[in-house]
C-alpha cells in the first residue's frame, strides 16, 4: 500500500479549486496550431555501438568481441544519414470545461514504433490540460515524472543525454498544486512504449499484471522569471515478471523498485548551466543500465516460484552553454555506475536488465550552433566510453576493460 499517498495528495491538490469553479464557457477563439521541426542527421563512429534505428539512437560502444585471429570485429566504423528525428507537433485550445481552462497536446515523428518501422510516424505525446488556476490536472501520454522538462539536456543527439538521465514517456494522470513558486505534483501512470523487461522480452504486460500504476512524488522550485529551476522526486513501480512458474505453478511473485533524482538549472547572463543526479533501482525501461535478476535465496525448484531482486544504478550528468548570439556553444558530460544487487542471484539464470557487464558509462560532448533565423547548422561530438567486465553474484561488475567510441554528428534543423 505503499502507493497510496498518490491519491491522498489528488484529493488534497483538487478540492479547492473544484469547490470555487464556474461554469463559465471561455469565448475566445479555439483551434489547433501545428508546429514542429526537420531535421536531418549525418553521423559517423569510430566503433560498433548499442543503438536504436539504424544507429541514430546511441547509448554505448560495443563491448570487445573477437575473431578466430583475435580481431575486435567491434572496432570498425560506420557511417549513416536520417531524417527521422522530424517532428510535427499540435497545441489545441478549446472553451472552458468543468470550470477549467482547457488545453491538449498531440506530437508525433517518424521514429518508428521498432527497427522494421523506421520512418513510420510515432506517437509522443497526447494529453489534455484542466487548468483551474493554482490546480492542474493534465491525462494523457506525457513525460516520465523523472525527466524534467524544465531541465533536460539539449544535446544535439537524438538520445538526449541516454543513458545517464532518466527517458521515458507514459500515458499518465498527473495532479499539479501551485503553491507560490513551488509545484508539488503527483502521478499515477503505466508504461507503453518505454517498458521493463522480463520473461517475455521488454513489455507493459509486467506492471499490467501487478495490478498497481507506477506513482511519482514530485516538489519543484521555478523563479518567478523562470531562469532557475530546482526539483526533488521520488518514484516506486512495482511489477509480476510471471504469473506461472515454467513447471505449470501458479504466482504472484513482485518486485518493488524505487528511485529518486534531483535537478537545478541556472540561467545568468545569457548562460546556463543544468545538473541532475539519479538513484534507481530497475530503471531499464527509462533507457538506462540496469534491470534486476532472479534471488539465489528461498527459490523453490519443486514449483519454480521465484523472488527477485533489483540492480541498482546511479547517474549524474551536467550542462553547460550559451543561449544567444548567431553562434552558440554548449559542453555536456554524463556518468552512470552499476552498483549491482543488495541479494545474491541465482548462478545460471538470466538477467532481466540492460549492461548486466558493465561497471560504468561516461560521456562528453561538446558542441556548436550556427543559428540565423529559423534555421540552425550544428556540430557535435561524442566521446563515450563503457566498460566492461565480469559480474559477480551481486551483479557487481569488476575486471573491467574500457573501451571508446566517437560520434562526430552534423545537423541541419529547420523549425516552424
Amino acid at each position: 500500500m505503499k502507493h497510496i499517498y498518490i491519491f491522498i495528495f489528488i484529493g488534497f491538490l483538487l478540492t479547492p479549486d473544484l469547490l470555487l469553479a464556474q461554469d463559465k464557457e471561455d469565448t475566445s477563439l479555439f483551434g489547433i496550431r501545428f508546429s514542429g521541426f526537420v531535421k536531418n542527421d549525418a553521423f559517423f563512429d569510430t566503433r560498433q555501438s548499442v543503438t536504436a534505428r539504424e544507429g541514430h539512437f546511441l547509448l554505448y560502444p560495443s563491448p570487445v568481441v573477437e575473431d578466430v585471429n583475435g580481431n575486435d570485429i567491434h572496432a570498425h566504423p560506420s557511417f549513416n544519414m536520417l531524417s527521422i528525428q522530424t517532428r510535427l507537433t499540435g497545441n489545441i485550445t478549446g472553451p472552458d470545461a468543468f470550470g477549467a481552462k482547457t488545453s491538449g497536446v498531440i506530437e508525433g515523428a517518424f521514429f518508428g514504433h521498432s527497427e522494421p518501422d523506421i520512418s513510420g510516424f510515432r506517437l509522443r505525446l497526447a494529453y489534455v490540460v484542466f487548468n483551474w488556476g493554482k490546480t492542474e490536472l493534465l491525462a494523457g501520454q506525457y513525460w516520465h515524472p523523472l525527466f524534467a522538462p524544465q531541465a533536460f539536456p539539449e544535446v544535439i543527439s537524438f538520445n538526449t543525454g541516454v543513458p545517464f538521465m532518466p527517458f521515458s514517456r507514459n500515458p499518465q494522470i498527473r495532479i499539479s498544486r501551485h503553491l507560490g513558486l513551488f509545484t508539488v505534483s503527483a502521478t499515477a501512470f503505466s508504461q507503453r512504449d518505454f517498458s521493463t523487461t522480463g520473461p517475455e522480452g521488454p513489455s507493459s504486460v509486467y506492471m499490467r499484471n501487478a495490478a498497481i500504476p507506477n506513482t511519482n512524488l514530485l516538489i519543484t522550485y521555478s523563479s518567478q522569471n523562470k531562469n532557475h529551476s530546482f526539483g526533488l522526486g521520488g518514484d516506486y513501480k512495482v511489477i509480476v515478471p510471471e504469473i506461472v512458474t515454467e513447471n505449470n505453478y501458479k504466482t504472484d511473485s513482485k518486485l518493488h523498485s524505487f528511485a529518486a533524482m534531483a535537478f537545478g538549472k541556472v540561467e545568468v547572463n545569457k548562460t546556463t548551466w543544468k545538473i541532475q543526479a539519479l538513484l534507481g533501482q530497475n530503471v531499464y525501461d527509462l533507457l538506462m543500465i540496469g534491470g534486476y535478476g532472479m534471488r539465489y535465496e528461498n527459490y523453490d525448484s519443486i514449483t519454480g516460484i521465484k523472488e527477485y531482486t533489483n540492480l541498482n544504478t546511479g547517474s549524474v550528468w551536467t550542462e553547460l552553454y550559451t543561449n544567444s548570439g548567431k553562434f552558440q556553444t554548449g559542453f555536456y558530460a554524463g556518468f552512470t555506475k552499476n552498483f549491482g544487487s543488495l541479494m545474491n542471484i541465482m548462478p545460471g539464470s538470466t538477467v532481466y536488465a540492460r549492461g548486466t557487464n558493465i561497471n560504468y558509462v561516461y560521456r562528453i560532448s561538446p558542441r556548436i550552433l550556427m543559428r540565423q533565423g529559423n534555421a540552425t547548422i550544428a556540430f557535435e561530438l561524442e566521446h563515450t566510453t563503457a566498460a566492461y567486465g565480469t559480474a559477480n553474484s551481486l551483479g557487481v561488475v569488476s575486471d573491467t576493460e574500457e573501451v571508446s567510441n566517437l560520434r562526430a554528428l552534423l545537423s541541419f534543423i529547420y523549425r516552424f
